[in-house]
């Protein structure tokens, strides 16, 4: 039984999975920081807010993604071009997933807005770190 906890924790507690988690919490902080300056601050409508803030922290999170956990170095302008696309249509496609998600727990099943969120977030996380692993930053592998 030690072994396999060894195992899966080799397995799921990397340093790209670490540094994935510490920088998608300071995307979130991005983006609240974002929201609040806009919303409270300059008192633009909130959802005009969000979506400015979503903006601001996918930026941050393309920037950090690629540089510190994904390690893509690269910064030719084909690879980049191709990294803020398929970056941005996955945060596109986990931002109608949690909408989606969030309207089906919240207005159907009556779930608190909150433990909604956290919940839909979760998930949110690991599609994130699922595309940006699988598709975005892939790395080639040599013969």
């Amino acid at each position: 039984m030690k072994n396999l906890i060894n195992k899966l924790i080799e397995k799921f507690f990397t340093r790209e999975v670490i540094s994935y988690l510490v920088f998608g919490v300071l995307t979130t902080l991005v983006n609240f920081v974002f929201y609040w300056l806009f919303t409270e601050v300059l008192g633009i409508y909130y959802l005009t807010s969000n979506v400015i803030a979503w903006i601001f922290a996918v930026i941050f999170a393309y920037i950090t993604n690629k540089l510190f956990v994904f390690g893509s170095k690269s910064w030719e302008l084909s690879i980049v071009v191709k990294e803020v696309l398929s970056f941005g249509a996955a945060r596109v496609l986990s931002l109608l997933f949690e909408t989606g998600f969030l309207t089906l727990t919240v207005e159907i099943f009556k779930f608190p807005k909150l433990i909604a969120k956290i919940i839909a977030a979760v998930f949110v996380v690991i599609i994130n770190y699922v595309a940006s692993k699988l598709f975005i930053f892939k790395k080639k592998k040599f013969l």
